[in-house]
């Protein structure tokens, strides 16, 4: 199957905007042939607009969805994105995936918050990991920072997770994470992740672009500019060509080293 990954311009609270860039972008990846499009962290209603967290934040069950779901289904091509999700008294930073045929496939809530605008804003999540299935490969989710940590791809990875979706909000001066972190995380979990994040500036915070498909060999499979809205489409068949000797073989090398008492000088 073909995955799209598109690298947007901040979406500053416009939701009617942002929906229109949407129904543009997909109907554009699903002409490429593309059966899912990843998009950036908190979409909806936009990253670094604090103010409007708690206010425009949504359920599960609300018109964000709702809406969401008529637009896959339309162009026949999936869609992954950020969004802030009310339940109850609590507001999350989550990403919802949906099917080419509009139906749900999974949820999930941002484990790692970064920095004080994100835990002022939102809730950590507890509820654990996400997978879901989808032409035959096996997804699991992530957000930003979450990639960051080893111990989510590999668990992951454990869950039977291929291909990892990640939206982010990665600004500039943090490279080092498309860069290095993700092909690395990909390489651990012999997995393929998708990285799509913002490219400009918003509310004063300049994203840095660089959105990217890492594959399991460490190798990059497509890759957007520090600048600009883009858009990639990958087939993910590439990566099963990749030659088995170049993956990681860690998972089952791995010794662990138990912890014993310090030793004692005379």
């Amino acid at each position: 199957m073909k995955l799209g990954v598109y690298q947007s311009a901040p979406t500053d609270g416009d939701t009617a905007g942002t929906f229109a860039t949407i129904a543009r972008v997909l109907a554009d990846a699903a002409g490429q042939g593309a059966q899912m499009l990843l998009l950036p962290e908190l979409m909806l209603p936009g990253y670094n607009h604090p103010a409007l967290h708690a206010i425009l934040a949504q359920s599960q069950g609300g018109p964000w969805i709702a809406q969401l779901q008529s637009i896959a289904a339309a162009a026949g091509c999936g869609i992954t994105l950020g969004w802030a999700e009310r339940a109850g008294t609590a507001v999350y930073n989550a990403v919802t995936a949906i099917g080419p045929d509009g139906k749900l496939l999974g949820h999930y809530r941002k484990i790692q918050l970064f920095g004080a605008m994100e835990r002022a804003s939102f809730t950590p999540s507890d509820d654990g990991y996400v997978t879901f299935d989808l032409h035959g490969r096996r997804f699991g989710l992530l957000i930003c920072y979450d990639v960051e940590f080893a111990a989510h791809a590999a668990a992951l990875r454990d869950r039977g997770a291929r291909v990892i979706l990640v939206p982010t909000a990665n600004p500039a001066g943090y490279e080092h994470v498309q860069r290095v972190l993700v092909p690395a995380r990909a390489y651990e979990a012999r997995a393929i992740i998708a990285y799509a994040n913002f490219s400009g500036d918003d509310a004063g915070l300049h994203f840095g672009g660089g959105s990217l498909v890492a594959g399991p060999d460490a190798g990059v499979m497509a890759s957007a500019p520090a600048d600009g809205p883009a858009l990639l489409v990958v087939d993910l068949a590439a990566a099963d060509a990749i030659d088995g000797a170049l993956l990681s073989t860690q998972d089952a090398d791995y010794r662990p080293q138990h912890a014993t008492p310090p030793r004692q000088e005379n």
